[in-house]
């Protein structure tokens, strides 16, 4: 089948290091560009996924971020869906005892609490630094501009990560989609929003799902790659991908996103 539109997940699919896309995967979207659209779709907030779009040449197609909670067409935004105050001073409630780190992020604004091995890692793997800064006092500054989050990241240990998981799915999972990025992080983004929901938004009038095939490797690549006319999962994803994957590659490391290209495109 011909397939219209490309869209790939970054941090564990189509980035061959923890920051960047390879020499290898840049010259495969290129050549291909021209014949279908390439969309990249990211838990990431827009800054760290715009130098990736450069670099692949594909500046002038949408941006999903944070998991389809914020859309971007360049400067123009698509769609925007947040966190309400309410359902961020309940996260903050539950983080402060369990002694979690936020991390609170809102169009390209990134704030978290203090400066942490965690938080320094994030810097070098998205190429984007956060404002240090009190989550009260954050919130306060939103309540006042009237604004809330695209996304919430919290940091924690395995046990305290637990823990808030079951409390927030119990008090707040019918407002709120949560995603474990690994044992320690937990993600969290609007239920109404998902990465299928964000690329359904995207199709023009002669595009369907149908015609579009996907690359992934975590919990929150699933109901994309299930929706969609080919889900390819690589060979790091989480079993649960790989379960749901019509199609699997090489690992992200060894530009398994380049390669089935490559082979199929």
């Amino acid at each position: 089948m011909r397939y219209k539109i490309l869209c790939s997940d970054l941090d564990g699919t189509l980035l061959a290091t923890k920051s960047d896309v390879s020499a290898f995967a840049i010259s495969e979207i290129r050549r291909i560009k021209g014949r279908m659209r390439i969309i990249l779709v990211s838990a990431r907030m827009p800054k760290a996924m715009r130098y990736i779009q450069q670099d692949l040449g594909i500046t002038k197609e949408p941006l999903i971020c944070y998991n389809g909670a914020y859309i971007l067409h360049q400067t123009r935004e698509l769609a925007s869906v947040e966190i309400g105050l309410e359902h961020l001073l309940k996260i903050d409630e539950l983080a402060y005892t369990l002694k979690i780190d936020m991390g609170l992020y809102h169009k390209d604004e990134w704030y978290v609490p203090k400066n942490s091995e965690r938080v320094q890692k994030e810097i070098r793997y998205t190429k984007s630094a956060p404002v240090f800064k009190n989550i009260q006092a954050t919130l306060s500054d939103w309540s006042r501009r009237d604004i809330g989050a695209h996304k919430v990241m919290l940091m924690g240990t395995k046990d305290s990560s637990d823990t808030i998981f079951t409390q927030l799915e119990a008090s707040l999972g019918d407002h709120l989609h949560l995603y474990r990025s690994n044992d320690t992080l937990i993600e969290i983004v609007p239920r109404s929003v998902s990465k299928r929901s964000a690329i359904e938004f995207l199709l023009r009038s002669d595009e369907s799902l149908s015609e579009v095939i996907a690359f992934g490797d975590n919990y929150n690549d699933i109901e994309m790659l299930q929706a969609v006319g080919c889900g390819v999962a690589v060979e790091n994803a989480r079993e649960e991908v790989k379960q749901v994957a019509q199609r699997l590659t090489a690992r992200n490391t060894e530009d398994g996103v380049a390669h089935f290209i490559k082979t199929h495109l």
